[in-house]
């Protein structure tokens, strides 16, 4: 890594952490190496400077709206984290071409299947783009989940530090298709993602995925040693 790249990824994560008081402990749980999709809830842009910058050395990346490189300063930091253009609302194969090839140098791609801020934290129905870049690699999803910065522009008004939660799930695979899978279907494996998404989350937190006696894991196939964290959860209530 340049000492430019370093002084400014060491720089960002300090003005992350005055600005918020940072529960990371679970990022030990995201593996040290080998390719991996982060799977992400989105509520505002802090979580985007502070997850990488948590995350590293490991070599982690994520798409990001096309227009953000309008912005000669942010073009130039995407385009230092390597962050991939993305055109929403239409197929970008170039983009998820771009994700193939870090996914294949072992790296981590970041996607966060709403699409979209939510703004206040609760979990919007996930896109199934997601679906479709799991079943290219073949590469292990792993979920995480944001909560607490929904008050993070409050706080700043206030001058208050901002509590930001990270929980980080367990990794499982798209199981193999036989034959091309319908939008229908991918939609389907999209919401059962979601699921184990939601179920990191506070209750309050889960918005669309707020039901998770309505989750299905059909499609999904657990890495060893096998925790799905929404049977788990039925049964802590059971």
């Amino acid at each position: 890594m340049a000492t430019s790249e370093f002084l400014v990824n060491q720089s960002i994560k300090g003005i992350t952490r005055l600005l918020c008081r940072v529960d990371d402990s679970q990022l030990a749980r995201v593996p040290q190496k080998g390719p991996l999709i982060l799977v992400a809830n989105h509520i505002n842009f802090i979580e985007v400077p502070l997850i990488y910058t948590h995350l590293r050395p490991r070599p982690v990346t994520g798409f990001a709206k096309a227009e953000t490189w309008d912005n000669p300063l942010m073009g130039v930091l995407f385009n230092m984290w390597k962050a991939i253009p993305l055109r929403r609302g239409e197929a970008d194969i170039k983009a998820m071409h771009q994700a193939m090839k870090i996914l294949q140098s072992d790296g981590i791609v970041a996607v966060a299947p709403e699409g979209t801020r939510s703004g206040n934290g609760c979990l919007q129905r996930g896109y199934p783009g997601v679906v479709l870049l799991a079943e290219l690699s073949d590469v292990p999803l792993l979920p995480i989940a944001y909560y607490g910065n929904e008050r993070f522009r409050e706080n700043i008004r206030r001058l208050r530090r901002t509590d930001f939660h990270i929980a980080v799930g367990h990794p499982f695979r798209i199981q193999k298709a036989i034959q091309k899978r319908s939008r229908q279907e991918r939609q389907l494996i999209t919401d059962e993602i979601m699921y184990q998404l939601a179920v990191l989350l506070p209750p309050a937190y889960r918005g669309y995925y707020s039901d998770l006696d309505a989750a299905t894991d059909d499609h999904l196939v657990f890495d060893p040693p096998n925790v799905n964290a929404i049977r788990v959860a039925r049964s802590a209530t059971s």
